[in-house]
């Protein structure tokens, strides 16, 4: 039986800083409170340089906040597949572990369930050796009742 190796315990401590950045990114950017802010960035944007009184920085059709939209997309986009990637690898070593895991767990159920078979072999020919045993000790006493009519 080999031994089980172990499984990523802190894989969050492995990781570069670019990998923490990714993951800290990510974890920001696909979340409610974020996408609640940037609604209401958007919507206050846009309301801003809607208003016919105030003259608006990007009047419509909102240029200068397609690009910004586009420069976030063209960064968060990347750095979210970084870290889905990472958690990717996480995810195969923890399924190498559970798979080398239930490896091992097998081989010791195979083990045990011969053990089990030899002591019910074993049991088996004790009692059958003790059959035997009743049946020479019936033969014996039949034997002797009958010299004894």
């Amino acid at each position: 039986m080999s031994p089980v190796p172990l499984p990523p315990h802190r894989a969050e401590d492995l990781r570069n800083l670019g990998a923490r950045a990714a993951d800290g990114i990510a974890a920001i950017v696909g979340s409610w409170r974020f996408i609640i802010i940037q609604s209401v960035l958007l919507f206050g944007w846009i309301a801003v340089n809607s208003m016919a009184w105030i003259r608006g920085w990007d009047p419509y059709p909102f240029i200068l906040l397609n690009l910004v939209l586009s420069f976030q997309a063209a960064f968060t986009a990347p750095i979210i597949m970084m870290s889905q990637n990472r958690q990717a690898e996480v995810d195969r070593q923890k399924a190498d572990a559970d798979y080398h895991v239930n490896i091992k767990a097998e081989e010791d159920i195979c083990g045990l369930h011969e053990k089990m078979d030899l002591l019910r072999e074993q049991d088996v020919a004790r009692l059958i050796g003790l059959v035997e045993a009743l049946i020479e000790d019936n033969r014996d006493l039949r034997a002797e009742l009958a010299k004894r009519d």
